[in-house]
């Protein structure tokens, strides 16, 4: 179980980092080829779902990504 636990604090990690490369892409008018989908919807949506991106993927590396503290 605590393999689990562990990977989804990396895939945590992963998604918020890809969040925040893509907001830092889409200033300079890049896109991670990954989330190239983000921005058929339209420029609001896109940022929405960048920012869920980074609080989805921070919640679950916040919830599993730490250790158990003993």
């Amino acid at each position: 179980m605590d393999d689990i636990k562990s990977k989804l604090g990396k895939a945590g990690l992963i998604i918020g980092a890809m969040g925040i490369m893509s907001i830092v892409l889409s200033i300079f008018n890049y896109n991670i080829r990954l989330l190239a989908w983000i921005d058929i919807w339209g420029n609001t949506m896109g940022w929405i779902i960048r920012i869920l991106l980074i609080v989805g993927g921070g919640t679950l590396f916040f919830l599993f990504g730490r250790g158990e503290e003993e």
